[in-house]
C-alpha cells in the first residue's frame, strides 16, 4: 500500500512533559472531593442570637403581657413563649385612671376636713347673725316702730333673709368642696393617662438600646463567621490557584515556542480500516490534555 509523508508539529519535549505534569496534577486535585469538614467550613453560616438580643425580645414580650420566652440552644431564635399575665405594661396605669373617672370618682378626693370647715363657717355666721339680731330693737326705736307691727315685719324679714343666706353659704361651701374634689380627680386621671403613654416609650427606649447593642454584636459575630468561611474557601482554592498559574505559564510558553516538525510514516485509513493504536493514542492524548487547540489541530 502506498504511503505519504505527513508533517506533524509537536512541542518541545520539556513542554510536552510539563503539560503532562500539569494534567496529572490537575486531574489528581480535581479528583479529590472536599471532605465533610471542608464543606462545613466553606458553607455559609448564620450567627446565632446573642444574649443582648434575647434580653430585648424578652422585655418586649413582657411589655406585651407574655411570659418567659424559650430560645433554641443552637440558633438562639425564639421557639415559644410561656403564659404571662396578659396585661401590657401600661395597663395598670389605665386601670388606675378608670378609678378616677365616673360620677362617684370625686368622693375619694373629698377633704376629710370639709365638714369641719363648713361647721366652723356656719357657727361664725350664726354668731354674726345673733349680733345683728340684737340691734333690731334699736333700729326700730330710731324708726319709731318699736313694739309695733313694723318691728315684727322687720324681724321676720331679717330671719328669713338670714336663713336664706345661711343656706346659700352652706351650698357654696359644699359646691366648692365638690369642685375641688372633681378637679383633683381629673388631675389624677390625666396623670395616669400620661404615665400610661409614657411607660411604653420608656420601655421601648430601653428595648431599642439593648436591641441595638445586640444587633451590633450580632453583626460582629456574623463578620467573624464570614471571615472564617472566606479563609476556609481560600485555603481550599489556593492549590487550584497555583495550578492555574502553572497552566498559564505553560500556555504562554507553548504560544511563543517555535515548533520543529518531524516526519512519521502514517498509513491512510481506508474504507473499513481501523485506526492504528498509535493514532488512537495520539488522538486521545490531544483530547485529554487539551493540547489539540494549542497545537492548532
Amino acid at each position: 500500500m502506498a504511503t505519504e509523508q505527513i508533517s506533524i508539529s509537536k512541542p518541545a519535549p520539556y513542554l510536552e512533559a510539563a503539560g503532562q505534569t500539569y494534567l496529572d496534577l490537575l486531574t489528581a486535585k480535581t479528583g479529590q472531593a472536599p471532605t465533610a469538614a471542608q464543606m462545613t467550613a466553606m458553607s455559609p453560616t448564620v450567627a446565632g442570637q446573642n444574649v443582648l438580643t434575647q434580653q430585648a425580645q424578652q422585655q418586649a414580650a413582657t411589655q406585651a403581657g407574655l411570659g418567659s420566652l424559650t430560645f433554641d440552644p443552637t440558633t438562639g431564635a425564639v421557639t415559644g413563649a410561656g403564659q404571662g399575665t396578659g396585661i401590657a405594661g401600661y395597663q395598670p396605669f389605665l386601670n388606675q385612671a378608670q378609678q378616677y373617672s365616673g360620677p362617684g370618682a370625686y368622693q375619694q378626693f373629698m377633704s376629710p376636713y370639709q365638714q369641719d370647715v363648713i361647721n366652723t363657717t356656719l357657727t361664725e355666721y350664726d354668731r354674726q347673725r345673733q349680733i345683728q339680731q340684737q340691734g333690731l330693737p334699736f333700729q326700730a326705736i330710731q324708726a319709731g316702730a318699736f313694739g309695733g307691727g313694723r318691728e315684727g315685719v322687720q324681724r321676720a324679714e331679717f330671719d328669713a333673709q338670714s336663713l336664706q343666706n345661711r343656706a346659700a353659704l352652706q351650698a357654696q361651701l359644699l359646691q366648692q368642696g365638690y369642685g375641688q374634689a372633681q378637679q383633683a380627680a381629673g388631675t389624677a386621671f390625666s396623670q395616669q393617662q400620661t404615665l400610661a403613654a409614657l411607660q411604653p416609650q420608656l420601655v421601648g427606649t430601653g428595648i431599642q438600646q439593648i436591641g441595638a447593642a445586640g444587633t451590633s454584636n450580632l453583626a460582629y459575630q456574623q463578620a467573624v463567621l464570614d471571615a472564617q468561611r472566606q479563609s476556609s474557601q481560600f485555603a481550599y482554592q489556593e492549590p487550584y490557584q497555583r495550578l492555574s498559574v502553572l497552566g498559564s505559564g505553560i500556555t504562554g510558553l507553548l504560544a511563543g515556542q517555535p515548533q520543529a516538525p518531524y516526519s512519521q510514516q502514517v498509513t491512510p485509513l481506508g474504507s473499513g480500516q481501523q485506526a492504528s493504536p498509535l493514532s488512537q493514542a495520539l488522538q486521545s492524548a490531544a483530547t485529554v490534555y487539551g493540547l489539540g487547540s494549542i497545537f492548532g489541530k
